[in-house]
């Protein structure tokens, strides 16, 4: 069941592409907005927190969260990671487990796993259709978590869990390179094929492929253990 936050995200990202806030434009104050959407304060400030990843919003101290444009965000601009964990060291921690999940399951996969990860797959395809922005990252999260569930190793599964907020982060990032929207599902796609044909060596690389490529859309260069 999605979040409180996440469904205000749903919300305020519909009225951005309905053009009640426009691009330029000031949200009203947090007391406002929270009242509006009947939510607290935590729970907009994570919702804004969400759009801002996405490149929907950027958060300004001192004059308030602006509807952007969609345009490219440059790497020093993106804004921190959760516990404030610089981006770069998300993307090399990911670096370092995701592509054995990938593998592992690649190797092990039944029949109803490789289903599940082709529902997260035709999900995040019919958000991006509908720019659905906060849909297609939470598909996309989705897939990569249960690439970990899958695996077959309970302690990777368990250290990716943890890690999720960060994940969740890193995997919102790149989507506000417009010009870039669907990649994210095509690296997915080469992902699933090598998972579907039990082929771990090419899981493994299309996976690490799909994280150099993730970072590099938005100008992050982290080094490769």
């Amino acid at each position: 069941m999605p979040s409180v936050s996440h469904i205000a995200a749903q919300t305020l990202q519909r009225r951005i592409l309905d053009g009640h806030y426009a691009a330029g434009a000031t949200l009203p104050g947090q007391r406002e907005l929270s009242e509006s959407l009947g939510i607290s304060r935590a729970s907009l400030r994570e919702a804004i927190s969400m759009l801002e990843a996405l490149g929907l919003l950027r958060a300004q101290p001192g004059k308030g969260v602006f509807v952007t444009s969609g345009g490219q965000v440059a790497a020093a601009d993106l804004p921190a990671g959760p516990n404030a964990m610089p981006p770069d060291a998300i993307f090399q921690m990911r670096y370092v487990i995701e592509p054995a999940s990938a593998a592992l399951t690649a190797g092990r996969r039944s029949a109803d796993e490789l289903a599940a990860l082709q529902n997260c797959q035709a999900e995040m395809t019919r958000a991006l259709d509908s720019g659905d922005l906060v849909g297609a990252a939470d598909s996309d999260l989705r897939f990569h978590l249960a690439l970990a569930d899958f695996s077959g190793n309970p302690a990777l599964a368990a250290i990716t869990r943890q890690f999720q907020p960060q994940l969740a982060y890193s995997l919102r990032l790149p989507f506000a390179d417009r010009s870039h929207l669907w990649q994210p599902a095509d690296e997915h796609a080469a992902i699933l094929a090598a998972v579907s044909a039990g082929d771990a060596a090419a899981a493994r690389v299309a996976m690490a492929r799909h994280l150099d490529s993730a970072a590099g859309r938005v100008g992050i260069r982290f080094s490769h253990p």
